[in-house]
């Protein structure tokens, strides 16, 4: 068998022209798919290839020329150029790739009279467009039309898996056929091919291909930058002429405000008003800029106007932003461990072997945990059922530990509920001495109670009185912790309500109550206490009204009394100057606690200590008389007439004053009221359960004839 096709040397290329060698394609990697067979010419010989029928043997098959054969008198490049130049001819790729060794030198030395027109020797260039082909020679290519049409009658079919041209296309050539029609195009656009941009670019259309490109990069430029001057009119950027535009999203009705851009707007306006340099340069006042700045924060936070402007008065621009910040978002979840029934160290185990996550509040407390994370409900672990803890805010602690109870100590809680602060102190006096848990509220001392007994306090004394009144009550102790109510404004974080329910005549009537109510807790303690004689004043607001003005009232009420240290390591200093008014020198030594600073509720303590003694009733001759705050004067008497003035002493019908007899309750004739006494006792024994009729003297609470027998008896 001789020697194969493929074994026959090729000569050496011809001398090739670089100016007419044009670029290379970029060729994929992997086998090109095969297209359409097209129909031979008679006097073309076929390229012959070895197919493998059982795929073990030969080598791979080869596929047809694709493009245009002559007929053995025209030259390859020649056929080219003649249907490059017939009008209306799509463009083709001629490619000589799988073409054997020896066709393709017949192919490419038919013909060939010159250089020039050998130079699309397949061996030295893989792909190459119409376009790049030099034009001309119109005879040789009307020529080449006429031999062609008659070769294609005579022409042999292809093999059956090979369809024909179609002759529905009319930009198709009956002699051409394109067989990249039938290629698989990719899905996606990084499926496709990267030289596409490089077939279409010719010298011809390079400079209206980079004239559109400048276009498009330049119209991709004006489009960027009108974006930015977009952005910068949303945000103010560009200057802050646009803070009091007329087109006001929050001044139009039954339309929702722009929240980006009410946050834009603040941003802006507390950042000039935060420069004096900004300032001094804006068209705007600053009394304009901070109207504004109310008017956004409650259109963007939901504050009434009212409360938004009194917050607003406490705080610099940007500190006040950052305290509406911090109402927005709650505060940790925080417990106090009850060290009557066990120790933080121990309590904190058990809760981490339960899934919590939990660190310590802070230095400052002792007995605070700090929960981020649980896996269980803290209301209704073993522990909390057990009394082991109690779900209390770490601002609650403040009070507490500025009260500093002692051991064997008679204090005062004279807002108890729900017990938080009580169980506190109880703890801290190790259930020593007593405590005496007062709340007006009667629904709220069920949980005071609750708490009480849950957490183990068993010094403490649950009672509902109104404390305003209390120093007739019950007076004498040692320490008084008067935890106010108060408007809230440092709670809104836990109490939303707040930004809108609270109106101008809350804050004249809430203040009145509570100097009510510390004048009464500084005329229930002993000054002569040994270890006490101590007053502490809180509230959960933040507002002066209600903190600084009250303790002010106070002190200039009660001369025998006097600020002192709280004993907290941290807080700010509470105000000496608000508005004009001056306060007292020691009201340095107060303490406000804000959330934007300390992550707390916002709060306010103070701390009294008592000198002297109060002063006396004016009917025991007192001089003194301060008036009347709300229905008790502040010497400790009611306002019987309700005109704001101590009651006169008591006169008999000539007009002159009884005489005073040993009985401190005056004469007393018990003959006239026998029928009532004796009705009282009845009743009160049926609410006991005991027969009144028993005939029975022993004493009784409030039975009087009980109380005579007994003290005849004595006698």
């Amino acid at each position: 068998m001789g020697v194969g096709r493929r074994m026959k040397k090729q000569g050496p290329p011809l001398p090739l022209d670089e100016f007419k060698v044009p670029k290379k394609r970029k060729r994929d990697f992997g086998p090109e798919p095969r297209g359409k067979k097209r129909k031979a010419s008679e006097n073309v010989k076929p390229p012959t290839t070895s197919r493998p029928t059982n795929g073990t043997n030969g080598s791979e098959p080869k596929e047809t020329i694709k493009g245009i054969v002559g007929n053995g008198k025209i030259t390859h490049q020649e056929q080219i150029r003649q249907a490059a130049a017939k009008p209306g001819a799509r463009k083709r790729i001629v490619s000589l790739d799988y073409v054997s060794d020896d066709d393709r030198a017949e192919i490419i030395g038919s013909g060939t009279e010159s250089p020039e027109e050998g130079y699309m020797s397949g061996a030295l260039m893989d792909d190459v467009e119409l376009d790049e082909l030099p034009a001309g020679e119109g005879p040789i290519i009307e020529e080449a039309k006429e031999k062609l049409s008659e070769n294609e009658s005579s022409a042999n079919e292809l093999p059956e898996d090979s369809s024909g041209l179609s002759d529905s296309d009319p930009d198709s050539d009956p002699s051409v056929y394109d067989s990249d029609d039938q290629q698989p195009r990719g899905m996606f656009s990084e499926d496709e091919d990267d030289s596409d941009a490089e077939e279409k670019l010719t010298a011809a259309n390079i400079e209206g291909l980079s004239r559109k490109l400048a276009e498009q990069q330049d119209a991709e430029a004006a489009n960027a930058q009108a974006e930015l001057q977009d952005a910068a009119l949303q945000t103010n950027i560009a200057g802050d002429g646009d803070l009091l535009s007329d087109s006001d999203p929050t001044k139009t009705p039954h339309i929702a405000p722009d929240l980006q851009l009410l946050r834009a707007r603040l941003t802006e306006t507390i950042r000039i008003l935060s420069t004096p340099t900004l300032l001094s340069s804006s068209p705007h006042s600053r009394s304009t800029l901070l109207s504004r700045l109310t008017s956004d924060i409650c259109a963007y936070y939901g504050y009434t106007p009212f409360l938004a402007t009194k917050l607003l008065k406490l705080f610099p621009p940007a500190e006040a932003f950052a305290f509406f910040e911090s109402n927005e978002t709650p505060r940790p979840l925080v417990i106090r461990t009850n060290t009557l029934r066990t120790s933080r160290r121990d309590l904190a185990t058990a809760l981490i072997n339960r899934g919590v996550v939990l660190e310590p509040v802070g230095k400052w407390s002792k007995t605070g945990l700090q929960i981020f994370e649980s896996a269980v409900p803290l209301g209704a672990t073993p522990e909390y059922l057990a009394g082991k803890y109690i779900l209390q805010a770490a601002s609650s602690f403040l009070p507490v530990m500025a009260l500093a109870p002692q051991e064997n100590e008679r204090i005062l809680d004279m807002a108890a509920a729900p017990g938080g602060k009580t169980t506190y102190i109880s703890a801290l006096m190790k259930n020593t001495g007593c405590i005496f848990a007062n709340d007006a509220n009667k629904s709220r001392s069920k949980a005071l109670i609750g708490n009480i007994h849950r957490l183990g306090a068993r010094n403490t004394i649950v009672c509902s009185h109104d404390a305003r009144h209390f120093p007739k009550v019950i007076g004498g102790f040692d320490r008084v912790l008067l935890d106010a109510p108060c408007s809230g404004t440092g709670v809104i974080a836990k109490d939303p309500s707040v930004k809108t329910n609270k109106t101008e005549t809350d804050f004249l009537r809430l203040p009145h109550l509570q100097k009510q109510l510390l004048l009464a807790a500084i005329d229930s303690v002993d000054h002569g206490s040994r270890t006490g004689g101590y007053i502490v004043y809180s509230t959960c607001s933040v507002t002066v009204e209600e903190n600084e003005n009250v303790v002010q009232y106070a002190l200039s009420r009660r001369p025998n009394v006097k600020l002192v240290d709280t004993g907290l390591t941290f807080g700010v200093e509470g105000f000496r100057a608000f508005e004009g008014k001056m306060f007292d020198e020691g009201m340095k030594l107060t303490r406000r606690y804000y959330p934007h600073k300390y992550n707390l509720d916002g709060f306010f303590v103070s701390k009294f200590r008592k000198t002297g003694p109060s002063p006396k009733a004016a009917a025991r001759g007192d001089a003194l008389t301060s008036g009347v705050v709300g229905g008790v004067t502040t010497n400790g008497t009611a306002d019987v007439n309700g005109d704001g003035q101590d009651p006169p002493p008591i006169q008999n019908e000539d007009g002159q004053a009884p005489a005073e007899e040993s009985n401190p309750f005056g004469p007393f004739d018990s003959s006239e009221d026998e029928r009532w006494i004796q009705r009282a006792r009845r009743t009160r024994l049926k609410k006991k359960g005991i027969n009144p009729k028993a005939g029975r003297s022993r004493a009784v609470n409030g039975d009087a004839n009980g109380a005579a027998n007994q003290l005849q008896k004595n006698n």
